[in-house]
């Protein structure tokens, strides 16, 4: 899996609302936010800020899934936002070509694959991460 990561200048908090803003400000749906950290904390656990949230657009989402189906299981897109133990704030994403590759999607839209790793990438600038994004596996 290759993800994603840059470092916000913001808190975990912060970091979260500016996505939510960034993320519609472009036009995107968000559909979900899961708050982890709350889930665990309800359980009785503890477990530093962490937070997922769930957004896109079909206009570039469909034509994956026409494609290939199981593409399904991994859109809409989504961001983890997270308090390291040193303090930092991290913003995390999988790479769409990385997943369209297990899915068998046609390299006919990588294209497609690319913009939306650049609105990625720009949705977690714009959210306060660094203009360095660091992709690991």
């Amino acid at each position: 899996m290759t993800l994603l990561s840059s470092t916000s200048a913001f808190g975990q908090q912060e970091t979260v609302q500016r996505l939510l803003a960034t993320v519609e400000a472009r036009g995107m749906t968000v559909f979900a936010r899961f708050d982890h950290a709350t889930a665990a904390r309800m359980a009785g656990l503890s477990l530093r800020p962490t937070e997922v949230v769930v957004f896109g657009d079909p206009h570039a989402g469909t034509p994956l899934m026409q494609a290939a189906s199981t593409f399904a299981l991994e859109l809409p897109l989504r961001i983890l936002v997270l308090e390291r133990d040193d303090g930092t704030t991290t913003l995390v994403a999988e790479e769409p070509a990385a997943a369209a590759a297990r899915h068998g999607t046609p390299a006919a839209l990588a294209p497609v694959l690319a913009r939306m790793t650049t609105v990625i990438e720009a949705v977690m600038a714009d959210a306060g991460g660094s203009a360095r994004f660091d992709e690991s596996k």
